[in-house]
């Protein structure tokens, strides 16, 4: 398998995932955005620590 049929199966798997467990897709969405929204919370605590 080369890249384009990597990407397109991933494509694929992620729109059967939301189209069949709409729910789950959103709740997994919010998490990663949660996530990514602490760790730059973090970040920027860590970089206004530095004098």
């Amino acid at each position: 398998m080369n890249k384009k049929h990597v990407k397109l199966a991933t494509i694929a798997f992620v729109a059967w995932y939301v189209i069949s467990r709409p729910e789950a897709a959103a709740s997994l969405f919010n998490s990663a955005l949660g996530g990514l929204g602490n760790a730059a919370e973090s970040m920027s605590q860590f970089v206004s620590a530095i004098p």
